[in-house]
């Protein structure tokens, strides 16, 4: 069994943000030279998330809106006590997961046809990082 690992850092343009990064996660399997396997990868902060979903801009506004209906900013969340202003950031971030797991069939990605995968943060324009864990054969 092969283990490779990558970090990554975003530091976004926007607060809120889609990044997609399947050609990244297929790079580091690439990079690992497994030919089956899985690759788990994880955002690695509390306001930041990790999913897969089509590459076309409507949806990806549309998703974006459904988040700020579900977890919309606020000036009373009981979160900003602390000195903090974003807690809808971390309730959007549970929306759309921490972490993905993805098959590797043939030394490739295994997704369906319209899959990619997204790094989606919810309070940005700072250092933030992903971690890229490849294991298999």
């Amino acid at each position: 069994m092969r283990w490779h690992t990558e970090y990554h850092w975003f530091h976004t343009k926007n607060k809120r943000e889609f990044i997609n990064i399947t050609g990244l996660v297929d790079k580091a399997v690439e990079t690992a030279g497994i030919k089956e396997g899985m690759v788990l990868v994880s955002a690695m902060h509390i306001t930041s998330g990790v999913f897969i979903n089509d590459e076309e801009n409507g949806l990806k506004a549309d998703l974006m809106e459904w988040a700020e209906k579900l977890a919309p900013y606020k000036d009373d969340y009981r979160h900003h006590r602390t000195g903090e202003t974003n807690g809808d950031a971390h309730l959007k971030s549970i929306l759309f997961h921490h972490q993905v797991v993805v098959p590797v069939t043939g030394g490739k990605l295994d997704l369906g046809p319209w899959q990619q995968i997204f790094y989606a943060e919810f309070d940005g324009q700072r250092r933030k990082r992903l971690l890229i864990k490849v294991f298999g054969e």
